[in-house]
């Protein structure tokens, strides 16, 4: 019986079982995966859908900060010495720019000039936030401009528009004391930080500019304003296509600054010195009030707005004559003679009595050395040694009052102080005393008499400025109160403080009236040492004033004569006019002028003190009254009066530095009288 061939299974059910279970496996994955992007889907158009809804709005519009209009600074009568100016301007994004190195390339093309600085621009751009603009060239023409704009649906990134920069109408005049603006650096982010202050979001922005110097920095977040934003729409290519008005914040203007400064006077100041170095200060007697604060040579601060050139820089930093060195507050002078009114004032203090006459035979002996007077006085008695401006007197009775006395008398005119006129960055000087020999000569500590003489005469160790110079001669024009200088009128509407709310002088008024006097006769009797440079030629107004002639160097044997400029005399010369009512008070500090205080200072002083005069509406009253009679008497013409000699005329007397002057009697100082 033959058998048909058949197929056995184990289990009937094993292929069936592996089918259903990959099946399931499959489907339940597929169901899973269905199921969490159907829960994706609806948390991103359900739950989520606000939330993207804003960041596609994003994408489709940008914020733009908007640098504020910075505040003007005005002068006393409303004249802009530092203010803004339309400019137009080319930028570029660089989020909205695909490729930076080809939009560059095209823009080459529009605007040569840019090549040179590709390497600048590009640090620029890295360096500053992915959606801020970075200013590529400024100051553009019209035509450059109008080029831009043309093809700028070829640039993506690229946009010009017109904004304000910084200008200075005046150029040099206000340099110093307005100082200028700069761009932000990493320092000055760095430095906010370290004062615990959180750097403003505009300050990253590398068109903005901050004050870096003078009043521009002291008072730049005033000046500085609040910054504003533009809501632009973009397209996928991130050229603007429409600005969002609405969604948009006008920026805040700057505070307006007004100073105490008159730009006329400034300008004069400026204009009298020529190519000599120096520096001017005008005040208001009665109440402080800063009209003129000039420092010569100067420079434009217009070109440090977009960045001065290194080699520009350089040539300003290495010249000789200092035009980036602010000399009114920076630059510390030896006062020369016009510190004999301080030590005057400082002898009548300590009693001495001012009708006593020293014999000036030319010189005088201090011990082994001989100290020059610049000419051979005779008798002179306090008024005649200030008219005389004789070293003598003074080298032969310093010692009564000592140099403590002296250094007392200083501080109280105003010396070795730093003023609060909004400006920092001053230099005090120097007023020497026992206590600073003992501190700084450890070798030597002890204070020698025959030092005295130095000082006496605004020679030695002693250094000023011409601020505190200006204060010290308002102090005695104005006799009563210790006027305080003030440089800012108001911010933003509101007044600061004037210099006239200040205690009265701790003097005898008789002390400073002696010493006045003598002032007044320097620069209108005959013989005065600087009688003819003094002549204001405005009717009866007269200017009472102060020469001094500073050396820079020892002698020694030598003559004081030297064409080097280094090496030249410091010419000094303090007014203060009309000398019947004063108010106002010039000091003028001509560097290394080489010449007397006389003939280099007082006559840029008259001129100043002219201008000054003349804008004084009371005052151009009184130029119409008929002039004072001419004096008669004999008028010096030697254009190196007041200056130290050459050598000392053999046969001269030299007074011995022991002995001293009588001492007053107890019942205290005779009766003064001016010599007639």
């Amino acid at each position: 019986m033959s058998s048909e061939p058949s197929i056995f299974f184990s289990d009937v059910n094993e292929r069936q079982g592996s089918f259903l279970r990959r099946t399931f496996i499959v489907g339940g994955l597929t169901a899973l995966g269905i199921g969490a992007l159907g829960a994706r889907l609806g948390q991103l158009q359900v739950v989520q859908a606000k939330e993207y809804a804003t960041l596609a709005t994003n994408n489709q519009f940008n914020f733009r900060l908007v640098p504020p209009p910075r505040g003007r600074i005005l002068d006393r009568n409303g004249v802009v010495i530092a203010g803004n100016r339309p400019s137009f301007r080319v930028l570029v994004v660089r989020d909205e720019t695909k490729d930076l190195d080809q939009t560059l390339d095209l823009l080459g093309r529009l605007l040569p000039d840019t090549v040179d600085r590709r390497r600048a621009i590009i640090r620029d751009v890295n360096a500053a936030r992915p959606s801020s603009p970075v200013p590529v060239k400024s100051d553009l023409s019209w035509e450059e401009f109008a080029k831009v704009n043309l093809y700028a649906p070829e640039l993506p990134g690229v946009m010009a528009d017109m904004n304000e920069a910084r200008f200075y109408p005046y150029g040099g005049s206000f340099a110093h004391v307005i100082g200028y603006v700069a761009k932000v650096t990493d320092r000055d982010i760095e430095a906010m930080k370290k004062r615990g202050e959180t750097p403003p979001e505009i300050l990253y922005n590398p068109g903005f500019r901050i004050g870096r110097s003078g009043i521009e920095k002291a008072l730049d977040a005033d000046l500085r304003g609040e910054a504003g934003g533009t809501r632009v729409e973009v397209d996928a290519h991130g050229r603007v296509v429409a600005t969002d008005v609405g969604g948009s914040k006008p920026a805040i203007n700057g505070e307006d600054v007004v100073l105490t400064l008159d730009a006329d006077v400034q300008n004069r100041a400026l204009e009298v010195f020529g190519e000599e170095s120096g520096a001017c200060v005008v005040m208001d007697v009665r109440n402080g009030d800063i009209l003129c604060m000039t420092s010569a040579p100067s420079f434009d601060p217009n070109l440090f707005v977009g960045g001065v050139p290194s080699r520009i820089y350089r040539a300003l930093a290495d010249y000789e004559r200092k035009p980036l060195l602010d000399k009114t507050i920076n630059g510390n002078f030896p006062p020369g003679s016009t510190f004999k009114p301080n030590t005057a004032l400082a002898l009548l203090r300590a009693g001495v009595d001012p009708s006593i006459r020293i014999n000036c035979t030319g010189a005088f002996r201090n011990g082994n050395r001989i100290q020059r007077c610049w000419g051979r006085h005779g008798p002179q008695d306090m008024h005649n040694a200030i008219k005389n401006s004789c070293d003598v007197y003074f080298y032969t009775l310093c010692n009564r009052a000592g140099v403590d006395l002296i250094r007392d008398t200083g501080l109280k005119m105003g010396f070795e102080h730093e003023f609060d006129i909004g400006v920092d960055n001053q230099r005090k000087g120097l007023l020497p005393s026992t206590e600073w020999k003992r501190r700084t000569f450890k070798r030597d500590p002890v204070w020698h008499p025959g030092e005295t003489t130095s000082v006496a005469i605004g020679q030695g160790a002693v250094l000023v400025n011409a601020l505190q110079l200006a204060v010290y001669t308002s102090r005695l024009a104005n006799g009563k109160k210790a006027i305080l200088p003030r440089l800012i009128k108001s911010v933003g509407g509101e007044e600061r403080p004037s210099g006239a709310e200040v205690p009265d002088l701790p003097f005898d008024p008789a002390h400073i009236e002696i010493v006045r006097q003598g002032m007044i006769a320097v620069a209108n009797d005959t013989s005065g040492t600087a009688y003819r440079q003094s002549q204001l030629g405005l009717g009866d107004i007269q200017m009472a004033g102060k020469t001094g002639t500073a050396q820079t160097r020892n002698y020694g044997s030598g003559t004081r004569k030297s064409n080097v400029w280094s090496e030249k005399d410091h010419n000094l010369f303090i007014a203060f006019a009309p000398v019947d009512a004063p108010r106002y008070a010039v000091v003028v500090i001509v560097e290394h002028g080489g010449k007397g205080g006389a003939t280099a200072g007082a006559p840029r002083a008259r001129e100043v003190m002219r201008t000054v005069l003349l804008k004084d509406p009371e005052m151009r009253e009184r130029i119409t009254r008929p002039p004072p009679p001419e004096p008669t008497g004999p008028v010096t013409e030697d254009p190196n009066f007041g200056a130290a000699p050459d050598e000392i005329v053999e046969g001269a007397v030299v007074p011995d530095a022991a002995p001293a002057a009588p001492t007053p009697t107890p019942s205290g100082p005779r009766p003064y009288q001016a010599p007639q």
